[in-house]
């Protein structure tokens, strides 16, 4: 294992990974200045490495005065976790899951993952079409129309959660569709105090699902479990009387054997 006083050590990494660590919950937006001081660096490398990641597109500077000019991280930071989630065989783990629960419900049921301000489709079990788009593996969809992607983004931190909301185009998919900011992120606060989210018409015309998060061994949201159905099959009560129960019990189910992993 290397060592910072190793050769093999690579300490233009280290620093730019401190320079991402320097943003958190409370600290959001920081000036060069802040950042330098955060990471534990000089004001010149942290002015090399904010303006590498603004390009590689994981930090965005504000407008206005370079001493005064402030950054933030975007959603773009999600995906360097993405690979060490694919590594944890998150698939092979919640697929028989995904089958048991398909049986119980008798609906279609998917797991998917944050891919920056879209939901990544990484297992599914369909039980007969529901949407006017084909769902594979690897299909995306925008994570703020989805009830995948509000329990998604309701596991992030704050700034993590608003970096995803001002990256996310939020247009209008059907007349149902959250489009205003604050809203949304009123709705992620009650998705994230209650625990599973829901989703009536907002993605395509009278598709309903639901959907309750799946937690690693450090608590942190790292995929969201759900069941789809249709408006004209299922009432909202209907979904939450009959699919929002053995939901929940088989996401705890996979949080378990996400601890031994």
């Amino acid at each position: 294992m290397s060592t910072p006083d190793s050769g093999d050590f690579v300490q233009s990494l280290a620093r730019g990974l401190s320079v991402i660590r320097a943003f958190d919950a409370d600290h959001a937006e920081l000036t060069l200045s802040e950042v330098a001081r955060r990471a534990g660096i000089t004001r010149a490398a942290a002015r090399r490495f904010l303006l590498t990641l603004e390009a590689l597109g994981y930090v965005r500077g504000s407008n206005g005065a370079t001493p005064t000019r402030a950054f933030s991280l975007t959603p773009r930071v999600l995906e360097l976790g993405f690979s060490y989630l694919s590594s944890l065989s998150l698939p092979e783990i919640v697929q028989p899951h995904l089958e048991s629960l398909s049986r119980e419900v008798g609906e279609s049921v998917s797991a998917a993952v944050l891919g920056g301000a879209d939901i990544v489709y990484v297992a599914r079990v369909p039980t007969r079409r529901i949407m006017s788009v084909r769902i594979t593996i690897g299909t995306r969809f925008p994570a703020y129309a989805t009830s995948m992607g509000r329990v998604l983004l309701a596991g992030l931190p704050d700034a993590a959660a608003d970096a995803a909301v001002a990256a996310s185009d939020l247009a209008s998919l059907t007349d149902r569709t959250v489009t205003d900011a604050r809203a949304l992120r009123g709705e992620l606060d009650r998705v994230r105090a209650q625990g599973w989210s829901m989703i009536d018409g907002e993605l395509e015309p009278g598709l309903r699902s639901i959907a309750a998060p799946l937690h690693a061994r450090d608590g942190g949201v790292v995929a969201a479990l759900n069941v789809s159905t249709s408006a004209t099959r299922d009432s909202v009560e209907h979904l939450l009387e009959a699919y929002l129960p053995p939901l929940l019990r088989t996401a705890a189910a996979i949080d378990a054997e996400l601890r031994l992993v």
